[in-house]
């Protein structure tokens, strides 16, 4: 089954916790602390697979979570970082951010591409030693791994996509000169699903067809096949727009040239303008005047116009040659930019938003995901650590946003499952 569209869930691995740790050996007094920090939580990365040719995998699994980082221990070891998780996808996917619809990245290489970050691991009690503070009871948590609902679309990697009405003969070329072997037979839509095949010509000279299905008037606004395989023509350099001059099934081929071309345009305006040739085809079942009519009506709109015979390959040679000729004088496949997201560093300690809601009084309630990890770190049976939670609030701007709520002193902060008088 072809899927080119997908929604996943992923997760990049949290950070593994400091280890609150002290020295303990015969005849060494007084061994200080020694807790080592937390591993790094495994990242996700996307690579793409050339063996791949659908998102048909990311129908049944939709969450995809990175390893954890291990935990520190004492005698100052470091805990084990998580494995990355490498999700495979087809050439051509892009990842995309399922809320916001920014592009995130366009795996359109074989270069594995990080897209969330492991959790940093937390710092051991070894870290917060000071001449001062000889005996620190407390460690840092691991940072959380960032994750993200993400939609994965593919949008094939082709050189040359054949457009044009169901039943002119896409399918019959596409066969005819790579060895694509897609469903031909008389009736509409008998192509479901995008075909890709490679056309080679002389030593070391080749390129990428695609047979674009589901082309029909109302096709730029989802009627047909529409825009599930329209956007798969978005990466090709050029387009070979086949059309039926016989008119055998009843419509005028002036009409169905210009009918796709403007769904085309309504679909996306930049490729309208891309290079293009007419290919006529079923030249044996029109007439010399319906063929030399239809040839000057599309010259004088500037395309190159190529009169054939898919089926036995009739004069398809020359429509090959113009393609190779004009390939090797256009850019690369498009590649799309990324417009990654802003991240903020778990670790930054500058202001953060959080929210202060008065109840019953004076009591204040104080929420903010990220306070959920300062919380953990703490060990409010030691002085020291009590004093680092402090510094926190001021520097994270909570305290101010309690005096901005009206806050006064001896009145009560609660913040989850901890609550404490507010002392000035």
């Amino acid at each position: 089954m072809f899927i080119d569209v997908a929604k996943i869930t992923i997760k990049a691995g949290n950070g593994g916790d400091g280890a609150v740790s002290f020295h303990r050996e015969k005849y060494v007094a007084a061994g200080g602390p020694d807790g080592g920090d937390g591993g790094r939580g495994g990242d996700i990365v996307f690579q793409a697979d050339p063996h791949l040719s659908t998102l048909a995998d990311f129908r049944y699994k939709r969450k995809y979570t990175a390893a954890n980082g291990g935990n520190g221990r004492g005698n100052r070891c470091f805990g084990k970082s998580g494995e990355n998780l490498t999700i495979r996808v087809p050439l051509g996917t892009l990842i995309k951010d399922a809320e916001t619809g920014q592009l995130l990245a366009d795996i359109s290489t074989l270069e594995p591409q990080t897209l969330l970050k492991g959790g940093k691991g937390g710092w051991g009690n070894a870290h917060f030693a000071t001449p001062t503070r000889q005996v620190p009871r407390f460690a840092k948590p691991g940072m959380p791994g960032e994750g993200r609902e993400v939609q994965l679309e593919l949008k094939l990697l082709a050189d040359v996509g054949l457009v044009g009405y169901p039943n002119v003969g896409k399918s019959t070329l596409i066969s005819v000169v790579s060895e694509a072997k897609p469903n031909i037979a008389n009736y509409h839509f008998t192509t479901l699903t995008p075909v890709l095949g490679v056309v080679r010509r002389e030593e070391g000279q080749s390129f990428v067809m695609a047979d674009i299905p589901g082309l029909i008037e109302g096709a730029g606004d989802g009627v047909g096949l529409g825009h599930q395989f329209l956007r798969h023509v978005e990466r090709c350099r050029m387009l070979v727009h086949v059309v039926d001059v016989s008119g055998s099934e009843g419509r005028d081929p002036k009409e169905d040239f210009q009918i796709i071309n403007r769904e085309l345009k309504r679909f996306d305006e930049e490729l309208a303008s891309r290079p293009m040739v007419v290919a006529g085809n079923k030249c044996d079942l029109a007439t010399e005047e319906q063929i030399a009519e239809f040839q000057a009506y599309v010259e004088g709109q500037g395309y190159a116009f190529f009169p054939i015979m898919a089926a036995i390959r009739y004069q398809v040679d020359p429509l090959l040659d113009r393609i190779t000729e004009m390939l090797s004088q256009l850019p690369p496949i498009r590649q799309f930019e990324p417009e990654p997201l802003p991240v903020q560093a778990p670790e930054d300690l500058g202001r953060r938003e959080v929210s202060v809601t008065r109840v019953d009084g004076n009591l204040y309630v104080v929420e903010g995901e990220w306070l959920l990890t300062v919380i953990r770190s703490v060990n409010f049976d030691d002085y020291e650590s009590l004093q680092y939670f402090q510094r926190v609030l001021i520097q994270t701007g909570v305290i101010d946003a309690l005096r901005q709520a009206g806050v006064q002193e001896g009145d009560t902060v609660s913040m989850y499952d901890l609550e404490f008088d507010f002392v000035e």
